[in-house]
């Protein structure tokens, strides 16, 4: 059965969602979602754990040696992306979340992308 049959069948108070505005709810969530996650990053590069160094000299060598380095210009990258982040929502509106908030968002990205035809738990931010 095609979603166009599956309304007729049923009555619903409300009319579905468009597709611009499920789009913007995945963006925003997205943007929210990867803000969150920069945050932790950059929080790990002020106590050390991470350590940015010149782009010249990034060459991890295996996957842990990745997760405790990052390129000059990748960070440089993320720093302007969090700018525009923050300028889009607000540094008010951007966490810290929840483990129930974090949990939130997450299921609702991955059902809003299930409608756009990602597969379950797709949640590549």
């Amino acid at each position: 059965m095609h979603f166009a049959e599956a309304m007729e069948l049923h009555e619903f108070s409300v009319e579905p969602r468009r597709a611009t505005e499920i789009q913007d709810a995945v963006e925003e969530l997205l943007d929210k979602i990867w803000y969150d996650r920069h945050m932790v990053t950059r929080y790990k590069i002020q106590t050390g754990k991470i350590k940015v160094v010149p782009k010249k000299d990034y060459a991890p060598k295996n996957y842990h040696e990745r997760e405790r380095i990052i390129s000059s210009d990748i960070w440089a990258g993320a720093l302007k992306s969090a700018r525009r982040v923050e300028k889009k929502y607000g540094k008010n509106n951007l966490g810290p979340y929840s483990k129930f908030d974090w949990g939130m968002m997450n299921g609702k990205l991955s059902a809003l992308r299930w409608v756009f035809g990602d597969e379950w738990d797709m949640l590549d931010t």
